[in-house]
């Protein structure tokens, strides 16, 4: 990898910790506990349009990890990497199947994440109880993931090529 890309994935996972920060400083609430818009993964959605895979899943796992270990603990890692890593999974795979609009891609990474964490939650709390909050956490997540994939999607447009 050159020196260019180097530097250039660096600020990818620079903006994306940023924007999860600023995210967290927000007074929105959204009344149902644990729901964020998730800011940080415009950065991965527009890396893995405009970017490989590759560098999508890095910047994607590098954010997690340093969030986790700023602002977070070993507890809240576990949870963001299943959610940020099946979300990952779901969208490269959606993205790949080239079936699904950015914005299908994005909702489907907003619902799998957090399945992802419910998922998760359950085994750690060990109850199945948790489960009865999905349907909440599915309809927060195709509201965030419809709005990251429309701030994506015109990114995506505006930034094309200058990967």
């Amino acid at each position: 990898m050159g020196t260019r890309k180097t530097a250039q994935i660096g600020m990818l996972v620079a903006v994306a910790f940023v924007l999860g920060y600023v995210e967290s400083l927000l007074p929105i609430s959204f009344g149902i506990p644990g729901i964020k818009l998730g800011l940080s993964n415009i950065v991965v959605l527009l890396c893995l349009y405009e970017g490989t895979a590759k560098e999508a899943f890095g910047i994607a796992l590098v954010r997690i990890v340093l969030s986790g270990l700023t602002f977070g603990n070993f507890s809240t890692m576990i949870y963001s990497l299943a959610g940020g890593m099946l979300s990952f999974l779901v969208m490269f795979l959606l993205k790949k199947s080239n079936g699904f609009s950015v914005y299908g891609v994005s909702i489907a990474g907003g619902v799998s994440h957090n399945i992802g964490q419910i998922a998760v939650a359950a085994l750690v709390l060990q109850t199945g109880l948790l489960i009865s909050y999905l349907p909440v956490l599915l309809a927060a997540g195709c509201i965030a993931g419809a709005c990251i994939g429309f701030i994506g999607g015109i990114l995506t447009k505006r930034l094309h090529g200058l990967f």
